[in-house]
């Protein structure tokens, strides 16, 4: 169980919350600049060189090593900071770096000890990293930051402290801190760090805030008044939806307590494919529902791209914020993704091709549910094909499906025509789900018009030609 979900299972109330999180941060802030204030004493003995601190003195005169200074305990704090450094076993170094990237965001004047000049070459000191941001004016720290906290000028413990920043580290292989290494030729500890935003919110409130639809998170959450039971589709869909739902329920089960993540892949991948309004968005909507996990529509429109490169980018943005969250990602109109390799025949066509290695590679190790949605099966490459756990038709809707549909489209403040009439309806004109709403709405607006609240066949059987009409069809 990662830590995000078992913090849902066990919150308390939004207020308790954050007193909690208050109280145990300010321990944690206080060790923290009393270990800082130690290490600059140790560095630099007895010449502080502008430096502006409060040094730790010991009883017999001598200063005190950062070493020395012990954490807070908090083996009975329940706060979620504390729950979180006794869920992962922190260590000393590991709490010492989740502060340094926790304090810019809760009181950032404390690092502007950092921005001291060293007198001597009338800058600051190199030994301490960091930058200062494009708006936030307080220090923002670098790798070099961390490790001068953690060693002072000791080689040992310094290259000791790397494994801080490797990427099956806990902090990386959990997105929970980030270095950001694009600095082309550039020391990789003179990159910064930075905590991610949801343990900012975790840290602070307590609360997920849920990402904005932005270039830098191109997906939409997917919600629905609907509940699992308004779900019409055929008997044969519904078997196969259940199994998906049975994954959802004990994926997790199967993977951890039967060790069964010796031989499958993580996650679950599944295509949905048939024509428009049969209900594929709304079941990714109603899975997430039923099992209360955010759903994310990633809007392809920002995310495909003609400048080489960019496409796996803008998904590396989703992929990357949505590791260990435990959502469902759902990708509607795949093809347009996830369509058929070409034969090379250009340079564009050969990136086109590893753009489709990226994606492949990523849905491999994404652990959660992704579903890919597609108006025709066949437009689907079969290198992802193959590596679905399950194929899902939906059809067009039957009379008995159809019947259901129309039962269930109206208002419980209008008066429909009599089930006969429905029936009828049912029989004779093939319509999708999302087809039946569209003309149960222009029906009802007609009504609303007339200052009458019962549903004609006429208005029906005009709503029917119009969706006829948009498909090039006649009655």
């Amino acid at each position: 169980m990662d830590f995000d979900n078992k913090l849902a299972e066990n919150a308390p109330s939004q207020e308790n919350r954050i007193n909690l999180n208050a109280k145990s941060l300010a321990l944690e802030i206080g060790w923290f600049a009393s270990v800082v204030n130690a290490r600059l004493r140790n560095c630099f003995g007895n010449e502080n060189n502008g430096l502006s601190t409060d040094f730790v003195v010991k009883d017999n005169g001598t200063y005190i090593t950062p070493e020395e200074i012990p954490a807070p305990d908090f083996s009975d704090d329940h706060s979620v900071y504390a729950e979180f450094v006794s869920y992962y076993k922190l260590s000393r170094e590991e709490r010492l770096l989740l502060m340094l990237t926790i304090i810019p965001h809760v009181q950032p004047h404390l690092l502007d000890v950092f921005f001291s000049l060293n007198k001597s070459i009338s800058r600051g000191y190199t030994e301490f990293g960091g930058i200062r941001g494009s708006r936030h004016s307080g220090f923002i720290p670098t790798g070099e930051t961390a490790l001068f906290l953690l060693a002072g000028n000791d080689l040992a413990r310094r290259f000791n402290a790397y494994k801080l920043f490797e990427p099956d580290h806990i902090f990386t292989a959990h997105n929970i801190i980030s270095i950001d290494g694009s600095q082309n030729g550039e020391p990789f500890y003179s990159s910064t760090i930075s905590l991610s935003t949801e343990y900012v919110d975790f840290f602070t409130t307590g609360n997920l805030r849920k990402p904005p639809f932005s270039m830098e998170f191109p997906a939409r959450r997917l919600v629905t008044r609907m509940d699992w039971e308004d779900l019409v589709v055929d008997d044969f869909t519904s078997m196969q939806l259940d199994e998906l739902r049975i994954w959802l329920q004990h994926g997790r089960t199967l993977y951890e307590d039967w060790g069964m993540s010796r031989t499958l892949k993580p996650g679950y991948k599944a295509l949905f494919h048939g024509p428009p309004g049969t209900g594929k968005t709304l079941t990714a909507a109603l899975l997430g529902k039923l099992y209360n996990l955010d759903v994310y529509r990633i809007d392809l429109s920002m995310v495909v791209s003609k400048y080489i490169g960019e496409t796996e980018k803008n998904l590396e943005k989703v992929f990357s914020r949505a590791e260990n969250k435990n959502w469902i990602l759902f990708f509607d109109e795949a093809d347009a993704l996830f369509g058929k390799r070409t034969s090379i025949s250009d340079a564009h066509d050969k990136y086109a091709n590893q753009e489709i290695a990226y994606l492949l590679q990523r849905l491999e190790d994404y652990p959660g549910l992704v579903i890919l949605a597609s108006n025709m099966r066949n437009n689907v490459d079969e290198a992802f094909v193959r590596r679905l756990q399950s194929i899902i038709h939906f059809q067009k809707p039957q009379p008995r499906e159809r019947l259901r549909l129309w039962s269930g489209a109206f208002s419980k403040q209008c008066q429909p025509p009599v089930r006969e009439s429905i029936e009828r309806l049912s029989q004779q004109y093939e319509l999708s789900g999302g087809a039946i709403m569209n003309v149960v709405q222009f029906a009802s607006l007609m009504a609303l018009n007339r200052n009458d609240n019962t549903i004609t066949m006429e208005d029906l059987l005009q709503g029917i030609r119009k969706e006829f009409m948009k498909e090039g069809k006649t009655m």
